[in-house]
Formats: C-alpha cells, sequence, structure tokens
C-alpha cells in the first residue's frame, strides 16, 4: 500500500512538474512571437488597415501589409500560394530584389496568418472571418489605404484564385493580373490526375518515357501506394525526370529512406511556422471553399489520397466561392498566364483552358519549370512582372526559351543538389544497412 501510495505521489509531482515546464514554455514561446510581432510590424513599410471581422461586423481586428520601392501610380499586388503562406517575412528577400530593379510591391498579409490572425484581444480570428470573399475584399481595402486606384495583380497557385477574385469582385482595381500556376475550379482535380497518371505511368513527357514503366512495376508491386503521387509530383516539379528516376532505382531496390524522408518534407507542407506557413487557421478556405482534398478514386498516384492523409480534421467541401470560368470571360485587362512544363499540381491543360477564356490572355509555357514561378524562378516571375509593366506581354512567348533559361531560384537548387546527393549516398551502402535502418524505422 505505502509502495503504491508513493508512487502516485511520484506521478503526482512529475504531473506538476511537466504541467509547469509546459506553461513555461508557452509563455517563452507567447514573449517570442510577441518579439517577433512588433519586429515585423516596425519594418520600413509595414502598415495595418483596421478591417472587419467578418462583414458589417462592428469588431475589428489589425490587417498588415507592406509596400516596398518607388511609389508609382500603378503598383504590383503579389499574392502567395497556400493559403497559409505569409508575405512580410517569407518574402522580405524577393521584394529586397524587386526593389533593386525598380518594382512599387505590395504584399498583404493574408487574415488568418503571421501579423494579421489576431483579433484585439489577443484571440486567433474566428472561423467565420476565414472565407475568399474577405480575403479579397482586403485586397481592396489595402488598395484604398495605399491610396492606389488601380494595381497590377499577381497571383500563384492559390494567390490566383485570390487574384481572379478580385477580378469578379472589384473589376475597377486591375490594370493588369499575372496568373502563375493558376487554379480554375475544383474540377481542376480531373485535370490534374490526368496529367499525373500521364506524365509518371504512360510517359507521355518524352523524358519520362523510360521511368514510366519502373514507376507501374512498383505501383503494381505495391511500393508507390496511392497515396504516393503527391510526393512523386513534388520531386518531378523540383528536378524533373532525372531526379525522380534516381529516387525510382532506389526504391526498385527497397531502398526507402530518402524516400521516407520526402515523405516527411512533403507533410511538412500543413506544418505550421510562425510567420512563415500558418495554415492552421486558414486551411478551412482551402478544403471548404476550394475543396482541397477532392474524393480519392481509388486509383494509382491519386493526390487526392495523399491529402486526405494530412488533413483528415479539415473541415468538408460545402461550395466553391466563384465561377470563374463564366466570370474570365468578362476580363477586359492584359493577363498573362505562366504554366511550368513539370508542374503536375497545377497542370498545363488549367493553364490552357484558363488563357482560352480571358480575351486576349497571353499564355507563357516555361518547359522545364516546376509549380510557382514567383517562388522557383524569380527571374522569369520578374521578367513577366516587368513585361507587364511597359505593356510588353505581347512578347513574352517569343521570349519563353529564353526566360526558361534563366537559373531557378537559390533554396529549390540547394534542395535538388541534396536531394540528389542523398541519392547518391543511400545507393553506395551496403545493402545490410538500409534493410536494418528500415526495420528500426518501421518498429
Amino acid at each position: 500500500m505505502r509502495s503504491s501510495t508513493s508512487g502516485d505521489l511520484r506521478h503526482s509531482a512529475i504531473r506538476v512538474i511537466t504541467a509547469g515546464l509546459d506553461r513555461r514554455a508557452q509563455c517563452r514561446a507567447m514573449t517570442a512571437n510577441k518579439r517577433m510581432q512588433d519586429k515585423l510590424a516596425a519594418l520600413p513599410g509595414v502598415r495595418s488597415v483596421r478591417r472587419p471581422i467578418t462583414p458589417g461586423a462592428d469588431e475589428r481586428f489589425d490587417l498588415f501589409y507592406v509596400r516596398s520601392g518607388p511609389q508609382t501610380t500603378h503598383p504590383v499586388v503579389i499574392i502567395p500560394g497556400g493559403p497559409g503562406v505569409a508575405s512580410i517575412q517569407q518574402y522580405r528577400g524577393m521584394r529586397r530584389r524587386a526593389v533593386a530593379k525598380g518594382m512599387d510591391v505590395i504584399m498583404i498579409e493574408h487574415r488568418g496568418v503571421g501579423l494579421s490572425r489576431l483579433t484585439d484581444s489577443g484571440a486567433d480570428l474566428p472561423p467565420e472571418a476565414l472565407t475568399l470573399d474577405q480575403v479579397v475584399d482586403d485586397v481592396a481595402a489595402v488598395l484604398d489605404d495605399a491610396v492606389v486606384g488601380t494595381a497590377d495583380i499577381y497571383g500563384t497557385s492559390y494567390g490566383s484564385y485570390v487574384a481572379a477574385g478580385v477580378g469578379v469582385r472589384h473589376p475597377d482595381r486591375v490594370r493588369a493580373m499575372v496568373l502563375d500556376s493558376p487554379l480554375l475550379s475544383t474540377d481542376d482535380i480531373d485535370a490534374v490526375r490526368m496529367a499525373i497518371r500521364g506524365v509518371l505511368l504512360e510517359g507521355d513527357d518524352p523524358q519520362t518515357a523510360e521511368l514510366a514503366p519502373k514507376i507501374r512495376r512498383l505501383v503494381d508491386e505495391g511500393v508507390l501506394g496511392s497515396a504516393a503521387g503527391h510526393t512523386a509530383t513534388m520531386v518531378y516539379g523540383y528536378g524533373g525526370a532525372r531526379l525522380l528516376g534516381r529516387q525510382v532505382d532506389l526504391l526498385l531496390r527497397r531502398r526507402m529512406l530518402l524516400w521516407c524522408g520526402l515523405r516527411r518534407l512533403d507533410a511538412m507542407s500543413l506544418r505550421t511556422v510562425p510567420y512563415r506557413n500558418e495554415v492552421d487557421l486558414v486551411s478551412r478556405i482551402a478544403f471548404r471553399e476550394l475543396n482541397y482534398a477532392g474524393v480519392p478514386d481509388g486509383l494509382p498516384l491519386d493526390p487526392a489520397e495523399a491529402i486526405h492523409e494530412m488533413a483528415r480534421h479539415e473541415p468538408s467541401f460545402e461550395a466553391e466561392p466563384y465561377d470563374l470560368a463564366a466570370e474570365m470571360p468578362r476580363f477586359a485587362w492584359p493577363t498573362v498566364v505562366i504554366s511550368g512544363g513539370r508542374d503536375l499540381t497545377t497542370p498545363a491543360a488549367v493553364a490552357e483552358r484558363i488563357a482560352a477564356l480571358i480575351p486576349g490572355a497571353v499564355l507563357l509555357r516555361l518547359p522545364t519549370a516546376g509549380h510557382s514561378a514567383l517562388d522557383t524562378r524569380e527571374k522569369a516571375a520578374f521578367a513577366v512582372i516587368d513585361a507587364v509593366r511597359t505593356g510588353a506581354t505581347h512578347r513574352l512567348p517569343a521570349s519563353a526559351a529564353e526566360l526558361d533559361a534563366l537559373p531557378g531560384s537559390a533554396a529549390i537548387r540547394l534542395l535538388v543538389s541534396a536531394i540528389s546527393a542523398a541519392a547518391a549516398v543511400e545507393s553506395a551502402l551496403p545493402s545490410a544497412i538500409p534493410r536494418m535502418l528500415n526495420r528500426v524505422r518501421a518498429s
């Protein structure tokens, strides 16, 4: 009995100590976040505008944005992907390089993310504050606060849908538009599946003609399940058939270490990193309004399967906010649509349809680019912005090869090099070591 009582006391003491440590850790995290919040809010060009938490509500919160570079009549509003990707901290380097090229750039800290996620009381914005209509209206409110009549709107990935939403709800604020790796509708998933399976399973791309039979073998042997399509798409987008081929050859030898690491890297897209990537609040937009999860079809390499695995507790799809296929034919401004040849996330078929819907749209194909030129081919993205600013968008298709040859972003080049090096190391390991490590990992 004494032993039992003593054990209970020990467990109680441990719980008290652990709770105290947790509270101290939380306090330290809150203090660090407050310091970062104050630091970012004090950066040159950062401002805030008071916005209603919900339409018509009296309660408001601070929506932050940053304007960099020489102020012009028509700045470029750059809207990153996500939802969840922050603007002010995440894109500081990009804005610095844009300013060096004389660009006037506005970026908005998406409501529910980074500096724009808290109410005046310090609580997170409530779910009803997070809708696409309100995000789109935030863009117009920022232009009002910056005393800007019309702007060039550049949206990449999810940001392209927000940009198009500005065209739907506030067409008088748009001078020109760039839709980089764009979304069109919740039906895009059909084009995505067709592109992934065509390139990776059927070898529709000449670069993957020799790779596709190997991938089919891995699928038939159960090594690559339905959810593997999302990771394979990521690797192919970064480094093309050559980089994916190294991974496939490892899998054929049942060397799984690098593949498991890549799966974890892929899953990190849903991990919250304060002031950089905060998906926890705004993921409801992705799933409730844009149906990011889709409905798995049970066939090989289904991207919907992977997203379902990573987002089991997200809200169900309800309704898409805009019918862009019906609205885009009314877009009356110069528009450039950027499509990466290795982009299986928002594949060429979607970009081609959007370019056909928008009168006079210019389709710029970058054959060796993956998803989001803004993030992976910054020099090419800047060239597009410059063409928009100078009214030279009609010349872009003739420059496609030259723009495609521009070096990719340093971070992506480093990542590709790291994956290649890891593949070489794993390939050279004695066969017993990967098997042993795989057993340890499984246990």
